[in-house]
């Protein structure tokens, strides 16, 4: 078939973009919705989406299958791509290069969401300083159980928090379970101080609220909602205002008023209903850019934290260890990682409780090991009949290149003589397996 039967043209400003495979389904169970309809969805919103992305990095998280099918990132931009796309060359803390692409105007954004990115991952920089984030990121996510009203008052904690260090919050919702807070800032921080002043609010927060929210890293430790400081580590993304998300509404991650915050409902929010919305009152986040704030306050809250002997929390694992930082180790995994310290070399620190989790299922497809923890389930009723909803933990892992499931159950609640030890994960595709032997053992030589 040539190109001109299996694609439509739009233009768009001076630009002409071609949608390829214009009728092909990227939703089609609870709301049908093709290609095209995504990229129309997409330009009737363009002024908010661009105000997220714009002169931002982007990693492509491309749906190509459509929003049931696995998606993949890609950080490299694609060696054929229009002449007047920019690009921007990231380092990364692995040492590795990529060049990004770099949206500037509506025909940029309808160009991306052809290639399948349903989803905007803009990084935390613009292109004139890769070195200095200009936003921090508040990413509220709730565990297993949580009720929507806990996002919603721990949300406006953060923003109590925020203005009495003098900086301004734009709340939306994440488009799946959670909520975002982003506030701009002036680029005169490297990352790691952004991420400081981002894990101060959170331990900040947890204080005021301690039954409602969490600053631990480590899912066994948690409850509530989690404030995931790590989103602001370099090279870490979320998704940016207007971004689909690939569930079977067609959920979107909308900019909020605050006023709003109290009373809004994810569910409300689609692709169906935010063109409209978007026509009648605008963008919530107009003006975000207008006043940059200074995370000098937040900063003293976190020298305040080390002065009173709370340290650095763990970083994302493929970082680099971090002088410093706690323990990167879950906590049901700290005794053998004891016995590999100096105590010489590190201060004495108060026990862990080890936490007695089994993994139950690996796999690149959510639903298969979802399936996996029913058959588990199914083959050990009586452990299964005594767990809480928050006992298991149903993880995304974020590989290099794409996404996958890890599902651990935590038997807390069941009588140690009960419960059931470690098996063989079923299923146990777990892709970044091969690499992460290959590190330990460098680590071990």
């Amino acid at each position: 078939m040539k190109k001109e039967e299996a694609a439509e043209v739009l233009s768009i400003g001076e630009r002409e973009v071609w949608v390829t495979h214009p009728d092909k389904l990227y939703f089609s169970k609870q709301t049908r919705l093709s290609k095209l309809d995504l990229v129309r969805y997409y330009l009737s919103v363009a002024p908010g989406a661009l105000a997220g992305i714009r002169d931002r990095p982007l990693v492509l998280k491309r749906f190509v299958n459509g929003a049931e099918g696995e998606a993949f990132y890609q950080k490299r931009a694609p060696t054929e791509r229009p002449e007047w796309l920019r690009t921007v060359t990231l380092s990364f803390p692995s040492g590795r290069t990529a060049e990004e692409v770099v949206v500037d105007d509506a025909a940029g954004l309808a160009w991306i969401v052809n290639l399948g990115s349903i989803e905007l991952h803009p990084h935390l920089v613009r292109s004139g300083d890769l070195e200095h984030p200009d936003e921090l990121r508040v990413d509220l996510d709730p565990g297993p159980g949580v009720v929507w009203s806990d996002v919603r008052r721990v949300a406006l904690e953060v923003k109590l928090l925020l203005e009495e260090a003098g900086l301004r919050g734009w709340p939306k919702t994440s488009g799946s379970r959670g909520m975002h807070i982003n506030v701009r800032i002036q680029p005169r921080w490297s990352f790691t101080e952004v991420r400081r002043a981002a894990l101060a609010l959170s331990r900040a927060v947890e204080r005021r609220v301690p039954a409602l929210a969490s600053s631990k890293w480590w899912k066994e430790e948690r409850h509530g909602v989690f404030l995931d400081y790590n989103q602001n580590a370099k090279d870490r993304t979320t998704c940016s205002a207007y971004s689909v998300r690939p569930l079977p509404d067609a959920r979107v991650s909308t900019p909020l008023h605050w006023h709003e915050v109290p009373d809004c409902e994810p569910a409300d929010f689609t692709v169906l209903t935010i063109p409209r919305r978007f026509a009648e009152m605008g963008d919530p986040h107009e003006g975000i850019d207008a006043e940059p704030g200074s995370l000098e306050k937040l900063l003293e809250l976190a020298a305040e934290d080390e002065a009173a002997g709370i340290g650095d929390a763990p970083w994302p694992p493929h970082f680099r260890k971090m002088e410093g930082e706690a323990p990167r180790v879950a906590p049901s995994r700290a005794k053998s990682t004891a016995r590999k310290s100096s105590p010489e070399k590190s201060p004495a620190k108060e026990p862990r409780t080890k936490m007695p989790l089994v993994v139950v299922a690996n796999s690149p497809n959510k639903d298969s090991a979802m399936s996996g923890l029913e058959r588990w389930k199914g083959k050990h009723p009586e452990v299964a009949a005594l767990l809480a909803v928050d006992d298991v933990l149903v993880d995304s892992m974020r590989g290099r290149y794409s996404t996958w499931t890890r599902i651990r159950v935590n038997l807390r609640h069941v009588p140690e003589a009960q419960r059931p030890p470690q098996e063989t994960p079923d299923p146990d595709d777990d892709p970044t397996r091969e690499f992460r032997t290959a590190s330990d053992s460098k680590e071990d030589a």
